[in-house]
């Protein structure tokens, strides 16, 4: 879903907006132990980019050849950077050989600066 520009006045009325992003990658049997490996290069400059708030994989535990990565960046303009930038260049070249299926993406402009903590639960406490 695209927002208009009446969506975005609000997002930016409340303060920091920032580019929130989830992708499923579903990756071949035979690469799947080698996946996080195989993307640290890519996952390490990402996560040193100045926009960059966050960059962190996950690993399925209903299937095991998925992994899903969160990322977050400051704004816009940080988000088009990362994409113009070499090394997510070389990870779209590198990754149609390893992957098993076109991932799937969810793409948001979300007000927030990066993680802020649950409300409805905290550790329990002696």
């Amino acid at each position: 879903m695209q927002m208009g520009a009446k969506a975005e006045a609000t997002l930016d009325d409340q303060g920091t907006t920032m580019i929130f992003i989830v992708v499923k990658f579903s990756v071949r049997p035979d690469i799947a132990e080698q996946w996080l490996s195989r993307v640290a290069p890519f996952t390490s400059a990402t996560r040193e980019e100045p926009g960059n708030v966050f960059f962190e994989w996950s690993r399925s535990i209903e299937s095991p050849n998925q992994f899903v990565l969160l990322e977050a960046f400051r704004d816009r303009e940080a988000g088009e950077m990362h994409v113009n930038s070499e090394h997510f260049k070389a990870a779209m070249a590198s990754m149609p050989e390893m992957i098993s299926e076109t991932p799937e993406i969810i793409h948001v402009e979300t007000p927030g600066d990066g993680w802020s903590t649950m409300a409805e639960l905290q550790p329990r406490t002696a």
